[in-house]
């Protein structure tokens, strides 16, 4: 290693001038009812495939559920001269998820009706087409599901109450009882491929959170809370250079909720004591937010957009269809801050350069591993990785403007000349 590239290293890892030595993350997933132990395994598996892929040492501790509300692990990063130990805080959401994607099929059907419904008839629909015209396409795909579910049953139901009346001279109560009879078994029974193929989990999540847009009671009234109370408590301790909160998803609508509140519970937060930052990854948060009677989610960006305590990175893939790509998430939304806006920092990230190529064209059409990626580990080093990005060395903050200087200092660090020379690649002239 030249004096050059350890000089460079040193200003990403030295924590007297910005390096990160301890980290405490606090994360927010996405409506998925696999919960603490399914996102353990799903980062333990990041881990072993981060270990093949970087010269880095890295040591996972095993999962410890806390309560009802939070689980946590750590994971220790190191290269020859620099050392990250990095405590990371789930979010525990899965019983009310479960709670939600449960109950009646009756109830499940209407449900979805009613989210349909809603959307277009407040103009939200239209909203979010001209907003992210692929994003509404993967929500109208549901949309169209609900609908088909609900009216095959409708007319299994109709067509088997009709012939008896018809051909057979039944009285019509009896056809009217026929119909419902056959039209609820119908709908019990097509109740497995609405669950297999998504219905259930996505209607249920955009009825809870188009409730918490317009400021409704909902369980993510108590993830807030819990959420915000949390971080207060990790930044009053003072031990970690940085705290960041991440949401991915749905939580990139719910993690802006938690730093809100906490904010204004201590305005002091990231003045003094560890850094700041909100991390969204493949935020839902638009979609959301774009409800024309959505104002608490709005109020909430207005005031993170005008943080100067705070870095908020929002991270963006084109080739994902379940996020925003290419939008801005506070003039986009209908708010406008004026000159004291700050934040967030828009941050395109290329999945591209994480997938190998002979597996690209297969990965770019199955749109919920795509929308997984934020959190995974690739298939080659690449300018994101979310292992490094927060268990490694640089502040968060820094990651967007510098993350190709940072992975090519760390590979060349190294001194392993099959990485640098992919890491050439990668990168080309970004030094």
């Amino acid at each position: 290693m030249n004096d050059a590239t350890r000089n460079k290293l040193a200003g990403f890892c030295d924590s007297g001038v910005g390096g990160v030595r301890r980290r405490h993350v606090i994360y927010l997933s996405g409506y998925d009812p696999r919960g603490a132990r399914g996102y353990f395994e799903l980062f333990r598996r990041s881990c072993n495939r981060f270990q093949r892929l970087w010269p880095l040492g890295l040591n996972l501790k095993p999962l410890k559920i806390d309560s009802d509300d939070f689980a946590h692990w750590r994971v220790d990063l190191h290269g020859p001269n620099w050392r990250v130990a990095t405590e990371y805080d789930f979010v525990r959401m899965e019983t009310f998820i479960r709670a939600d994607m449960a109950g009646p099929t009756m109830w499940q059907a209407l449900r979805a009706l009613g989210w349909c419904a809603g959307d277009v008839v407040s103009g939200a629909q239209f909203l979010i087409f001209r907003a992210s015209w692929r994003f509404a396409l993967h929500l109208l795909y549901f949309q169209v599901l609900a609908l088909a579910w609900v009216a095959v049953a409708v007319a299994a139901g109709v067509l088997a109450g009709y012939a008896p009346m018809r051909h057979f001279g039944f009285a019509a109560p009896a056809s009217i009882i026929a119909t419902v009879i056959i039209g609820l078994i119908m709908l019990v029974a097509l109740q497995p491929l609405a669950q297999r193929w998504r219905l259930i989990q996505i209607s249920a999540c955009w009825t809870t959170l188009r409730r918490f847009g317009r400021g409704r009671e909902t369980w993510i009234d108590h993830v807030v809370t819990c959420g915000a109370r949390r971080l207060i408590a990790a930044a009053r301790k003072n031990v970690a250079d940085e705290i960041v909160l991440v949401g991915h998803s749905t939580g990139g609508a719910i993690a802006p909720a938690i730093m809100e509140r906490a904010l204004t519970l201590d305005p002091d937060l990231g003045e003094r004591g560890p850094r700041l930052a909100l991390l969204t990854l493949g935020s839902v948060m638009p979609a959301v937010a774009l409800h024309p009677a959505a104002r608490r989610m709005r109020a909430i960006v207005a005031k993170l957009a005008t943080a100067k305590n705070l870095t908020w990175i929002d991270c963006q893939s084109r080739k994902d269809v379940m996020c925003f790509a290419n939008f801005d998430p506070v003039d986009g939304i209908g708010v406008d801050v004026g000159q004291q806006r700050c934040n967030p920092l828009r941050w395109g990230v290329s999945f591209k350069d994480m997938i190998a190529p002979e597996a690209y064209n297969r990965f770019r059409w199955d749109h919920f591993r795509v929308h997984y990626q934020y959190i995974l580990a690739g298939d080659r080093p690449a300018p994101y990785d979310y292992v490094l990005l927060v268990g490694g060395p640089m502040p968060i903050a820094q990651w967007p403007a510098r993350n190709r200087e940072f992975m090519t200092a760390l590979l060349q660090n190294e001194a392993i000349p099959g990485e640098r020379r992919l890491c050439d690649t990668i990168v080309g002239t970004a030094l």
